[in-house]
């Protein structure tokens, strides 16, 4: 098949779901690529765009509405226009899923754990530091005592401030000696490695045959290019940030996790020149077209290609 039709095959699968979640889409997009592009977007923009994913004007006010009252995005009135940007803690959050959906795998594990120990902390609290730490990878080995062999300790850091609770929950370094296949049973078992890798298998069985058809040199619409990259992200970013991104001493034999990433990256490659060049058609800020991407950006996934000039943003 084209790469059109495989492509078309995708979102009309997304278009056909019983509930469109269209606050996460939104997500996505500002994310992948209004974020690093000044972070500022016209409502009429996004309600264009949204109309090909399938979500109408009216789920698309809904949604954007529901993201400035969770404090995700924030509004600025210009005539009958409105433009909506990050918050700050929207723009922090999203930095640190940017470090886990585009950052590179672990190449060496030293075997060293990072422990977090939960018994100074409230019951109230500690519920909230255990969701928030698990988005950035961190397992629960007991009742108090949260681990992750290898996390970003910036993200960690800037985490444990937001929460507030620096003087309260305590944080150690340790190390693995022995047993690393009892250490993966654990880790299988706390992390829930199985349901994962099916999820990362079936992101590579949708997403393959449109990377086949880009290899054989046909040819995406820069419309077909920015739907193809949306929802790649959207999916990738909906098994990824369940990931505690464990070294691979610590996974089981043939995950799938090492196929998606190699796929995700490689099809996103292909596509980021011309979904970029829709952007440049058809979001508008208040100053005019997106400004171009970050150097940041460009770094994505190990390092995009893209001739023209970058911006220091």
């Amino acid at each position: 098949m084209s790469v059109q039709t495989e492509c078309q095959k995708i979102v009309d699968e997304f278009r056909s779901r019983p509930t469109l979640r269209a606050g996460s889409l939104i997500t996505t997009v500002f994310g992948d690529s209004i974020a690093p592009r000044g972070g500022t977007l016209w409502l009429g923009s996004l309600i264009n765009t949204m109309a090909d994913f399938g979500i109408s004007e009216r789920l698309v006010r809904t949604s954007v509405f529901r993201l400035v009252k969770d404090g995700w995005l924030q509004s600025r009135q210009i005539g009958r226009r409105s433009y909506y940007s990050l918050t700050d803690e929207g723009r922090e959050r999203f930095e640190q899923a940017t470090h886990r959906i585009y950052g590179e795998p672990i190449a060496h594990w030293d075997g060293k754990w990072c422990l977090l120990l939960l018994s100074g902390l409230d019951t109230a609290t500690r519920e909230i530091v255990r969701k928030e730490c698990g988005w950035l990878g961190f397992g629960q080995m007991s009742a108090n005592v949260l681990a992750h062999p290898s996390p970003d300790l910036g993200d960690l850091d800037v985490t444990i401030r937001r929460l507030g609770v620096d003087d309260w929950l305590v944080v150690i370094e340790g190390q693995t000696i022995r047993s690393e296949s009892a250490m993966r049973d654990l880790a299988r078992d706390s992390w829930n490695l199985d349901d994962l890798d099916v999820r990362y298998a079936e992101f590579v069985q949708r997403f393959r045959p449109v990377f086949k058809a880009l290899s054989r040199k046909d040819q995406l619409t820069e419309q077909s290019a920015f739907l193809i990259r949306t929802l790649l992200i959207q999916e990738y970013r909906k098994v990824l940030l369940r990931d505690p991104l464990l070294p691979a001493e610590l996974l089981p034999p043939g995950w799938h996790g090492v196929a998606a990433y190699q796929l995700c990256r490689n099809l996103y490659r292909a596509v980021q020149e011309q979904s970029d060049a829709y952007l440049d058609h058809m979001m508008e800020t208040a100053d005019g077209p997106l400004p171009p991407p970050s150097q940041a950006f460009m770094q994505r996934f190990g390092g995009l290609e893209r001739p023209g000039k970058v911006s220091n943003g």
